[in-house]
């Protein structure tokens, strides 16, 4: 079996001890794997693939030393304007998980279940994993538009903390214990409050991470149907829900819609609320499986659905996307 050389760029952060996790569990066939951060990080040991890996600086050098097949990277976008295009001038293919390729027009940006095809154009030969909660919305939408035809979206999402990264779970953490606690990750509070904001204002009165939803549901889709976007943080570690009202082009009833649902893949569909059985953040915390539940009807519109998702952003909206990338791209001629 040919087995692929491996680095890592942001090995120490949260996503990037998830990629490792899951490449793991689908045992991928890693030859050689370097784990790549700052230089605060290097020197560090890592456990991955059974062996302890010394952590190396993240540097042009390397790349051109090395011979990389796959380079993963998840340690900022600034990180990645520097160092991914030095990557993929030696060799590598980048599969990265910041937002700084996602809207670049040849970059690829890829949701395996919806967009797999688009890995057959890739002439930088980097792709963008796109943003975590585009990523489990488009596997909602995805079967939905294909069957119904949709025609507008509004979303507001319930994000967890992990979604900052390691600070994130920090301030929470300190937080519960002393409210006290600065705000070192976020603009207010966190624990036992709620933040309708994540990233920056745009003149718009939108959020940056908003707006990511819609252009890049737009890029991956292939589809310009109008969406509108509202993203909340709240005092959860993991796994984001979204609540999403969906307008279709011909009538369609819930029934219709989880019958579709039911048969996306790694989409669960858990939806039985007189038993309180839908999904949660705990339900879905270290899954790969994009959850949905509370499927119903509009009370006014026959051309109007709303549900609920929830996935793990750490695995569904970010590591494990990424490794189903890598995955695909085993398939492609030149690559495989």
């Amino acid at each position: 079996m040919k087995t692929y050389s491996i680095a890592l760029v942001g090995a120490s952060g949260a996503v990037g001890e998830e990629i490792i996790k899951v490449l793991e569990e689908r045992t991928f066939p890693v030859g050689a794997f370097f784990a790549l951060a700052s230089a605060k990080s290097a020197g560090k040991k890592i456990r991955a693939f059974g062996e302890n890996h010394t952590i190396l600086e993240t540097t042009q050098a390397f790349f051109s030393q090395e011979k990389i097949d796959i380079a993963f990277f998840s340690a900022g976008k600034g990180v990645s304007e520097v160092f991914a295009p030095c990557a993929a001038q030696n060799g590598a293919v980048v599969i990265d998980n910041t937002s700084f390729f996602r809207l670049q027009a040849d970059v690829p940006l890829v949701v395996p279940e919806v967009n797999a095809r688009d890995l057959q154009n890739c002439p930088q030969s980097i792709i963008a994993n796109p943003n975590c909660s585009t990523i489990q919305m488009v596997q909602i939408l995805n079967p939905l538009h294909h069957a119904f035809k949709v025609v507008r979206v509004d979303v507001s999402t319930y994000q967890a903390v992990s979604g900052a990264g390691k600070k994130g779970i920090h301030q929470l953490q300190e937080q519960i214990k002393d409210s006290n606690a600065p705000n070192s990750a976020f603009p207010h509070p966190i624990a036992f409050n709620v933040i309708p904001q994540i990233d920056v204002f745009l003149p718009s009165g939108y959020t940056k991470e908003e707006m990511k939803m819609v252009q890049e549901t737009h890029k991956i889709m292939h589809a310009n149907f109008p969406i509108s976007a509202t993203c909340v943080r709240v005092p959860v570690l993991r796994s984001h829900s979204e609540s999403l009202s969906i307008s279709f082009e011909k009538p369609v009833s819930a029934l219709e819609a989880r019958e579709v649902l039911k048969q996306a893949p790694n989409v669960v569909v858990l939806d039985e609320p007189t038993t309180s059985s839908y999904p949660t953040p705990l339900i879905a915390s270290h899954s790969d499986q994009t959850f949905v539940g509370r499927i119903r009807d509009d009370l006014h519109s026959p051309h109007m659905l709303h549900l609920w998702c929830v996935a793990d952003q750490l695995r569904v909206g970010a590591a494990t996307n990424a490794v189903k990338i890598a995955l695909a791209l085993k398939g492609l001629a030149g690559f495989a």
